[in-house]
């Protein structure tokens, strides 16, 4: 494995679409990259990332053949979120670092088999996986502040995504919950995630309302109409009677702030205004409410995600260089998606589901 401090770290690219050209952007302005080889089965996309990178890159349609290839010390996993477990057990058995775009995979069972396996590599096969909504600068301060003990105990989470619908992607598998997940695993693990973060539990249970009522309804794929959700509620509740909920809509592109996230505690408030780049702290004392802009702070590059990619690969190849943890672990990914399963089967038979019976 490569990756000792002050060397360049060899970077291939597995999956060169939408994200994976985010990936390649973010790895360009990282002193550290060097990204040596890129792969997709779609030749489009495959010329998208070469034009991306700007450079001299080997280039291959499949993972194989890329890991064959001995050109990359870490790998990037951008693809299909339902091609993720097969290409991630392939990469551990190469013995490359890996950052493995969420969701981790798309069933628990998948996920506990990557699990399995990081378990069983080298200490130092540095996996990470790219929930990538805990970089975003506003959300950063807003842990800080949490953590920094500005609302005290945490007592209530609640994140509200009001957003447009499902961008268009290479053979329209982000329209199918067998090739997603399901819209709470493929879009809302991020939050589930932050959720974890930030009451620092893992969660008892879930009970969620939610349906597709106005995206995709019209649409056609091989005579097959989208299956997945555009909006529902989330609540999960922690032990000790904390709690969290998520209110997604993927039909409100009207909305100022895409992303707003509060914490409240016994003795504040803390909000994220995330598009906006604002977190504001209120005191229950004297109820004094304070005010300040973080966007693009400590940011390169701030491409589609508020600068989140960029500083999520600079903690990856910090691990790498450093010989240490990764700040976003294969058990975080599990939990994450685990938390979306159980949010979809709550809104399929009407009742909570307990994390205990989805991790079973």
């Amino acid at each position: 494995m490569g990756g000792h401090l002050g060397e360049s770290i060899r970077y291939g690219v597995i999956g060169t679409g939408m994200m994976g050209v985010e990936h390649i952007e973010n790895l360009n302005r990282l002193d550290v990259a060097v990204v040596t080889a890129i792969c997709d089965p779609d030749a489009a996309s495959r010329d998208r990332g070469r034009t991306a990178v700007g450079g001299d890159v080997a280039v291959f349609e499949t993972h194989e053949a890329l890991l064959a290839a001995g050109l990359c010390d870490a790998v990037v996993i951008a693809t299909p979120n339902h091609t993720h477990v097969r290409i991630v057990l392939d990469c551990l058995a190469a013995g490359v670092h890996l950052l493995i775009e969420k969701p981790l995979c798309t069933t628990v069972e998948d996920c506990m088999e990557v699990v399995a396996a990081v378990a069983a590599a080298p200490e130092a096969q540095v996996v990470q996986v790219g929930l990538e909504y805990r970089y975003m600068p506003p959300t950063r301060a807003l842990l800080d502040e949490v953590r920094s003990g500005a609302v005290g105990a945490v007592r209530m989470v609640a994140i509200r995504e009001h957003r447009f619908a499902f961008l268009s992607k290479v053979g329209d598998w982000n329209r199918f919950n067998r090739f997603t997940g399901g819209t709470f695993v493929e879009k809302c693990c991020h939050f589930f995630d932050l959720m974890n973060l930030i009451i620092g539990e893992r969660p008892e249970w879930v009970m969620a309302s939610g349906g597709q009522d106005v995206n995709h309804l019209d649409e056609r794929y091989l005579g097959e109409q989208p299956d997945i959700f555009d909006n529902g509620f989330v609540i999960v509740e922690y032990p000790g009677g904390r709690r969290a909920m998520l209110d997604l809509c993927m039909f409100a592109e009207a909305s100022r702030n895409e992303q707003e996230i509060s914490v409240v505690g016994d003795l504040g408030k803390v909000e994220a205004l995330v598009t906006e780049g604002i977190v504001r702290v209120g005191r229950r004392s004297d109820r004094s409410i304070s005010e300040r802009s973080v966007e693009g702070r400590d940011v390169a590059h701030v491409g589609m995600h508020h600068g989140a990619s960029y500083l999520e690969h600079v903690a990856f190849a910090r691990s790498i260089s450093m010989g240490t943890a990764p700040e976003v672990t294969v058990e975080d990914g599990l939990i994450a998606v685990a938390m979306g399963v159980a949010a979809h089967r709550s809104v399929l038979m009407r009742r909570p589901v307990s994390l205990e019976e989805v991790l079973a």
